[in-house]
């Protein structure tokens, strides 16, 4: 819309209910930019991302009525959305169970580099890491869920969760070691 003055969300969402296609295009522009940046956080290409906000956002018109007005409308899209990124990630990668004994092998001991660099070096590191580290290392990290509820929503065990995150955050730290020096 012009010069980005979006109605009110419980306008967007009246809209939307009703399917009309000017706020329908209203919702998009207004959260697919936030939301597009959430997907390339789970995706390992752009594409990949492109695709999550897609099917994302076609779930989001196919039950915009189902939204309770009782949080936030950009929570409900983000769940949404992330929902999405996950059943995608389902769809195409295979996280490998670890058995316990190769899971207490991680150490978590390597002291934090990620403050040494900017924000988006740090998105674009996160974006190489393998899918499975990914994945596991945005739902703890960022989004917050519990290693229980990650290996519940990946069909993994709470264990694999746990160690997916630990070398993911190894992983992430010898890259940033690699940048720093290269520096």
């Amino acid at each position: 819309m012009e010069g980005n003055h979006f109605a009110p969300d419980h306008d967007i969402i009246e809209g939307c209910i009703l399917g009309n296609p000017r706020m329908q295009k209203m919702l998009y522009e207004k959260y697919s930019p936030k939301m597009y940046g959430v997907c390339l956080r789970y995706a390992g290409n752009e594409e990949d991302a492109k695709d999550i906000l897609q099917d994302g956002f076609i779930k989001i018109f196919k039950n915009i009525e189902t939204f309770k007005s009782t949080g936030a409308f950009e929570g409900w899209i983000r769940r949404i959305i992330v929902n999405t990124a996950i059943e995608h990630f389902r769809k195409n990668h295979k996280v490998h169970e670890l058995s316990d004994s190769a899971e207490e092998k991680i150490e978590d001991n390597q002291p934090s580099l990620f403050n040494q660099l900017e924000a988006k070096e740090l998105h674009k590191t996160i974006r190489l890491l393998p899918s499975g580290y990914r994945s596991v290392f945005n739902l703890y990290a960022v989004e917050g869920y519990t290693h229980k509820e990650i290996a519940d929503m990946l069909h993994i065990s709470e264990g694999t969760s746990k160690s997916q995150y630990s070398r993911a955050k190894i992983w992430l730290q010898e890259k940033i070691n690699m940048l720093n020096n290269s520096k």
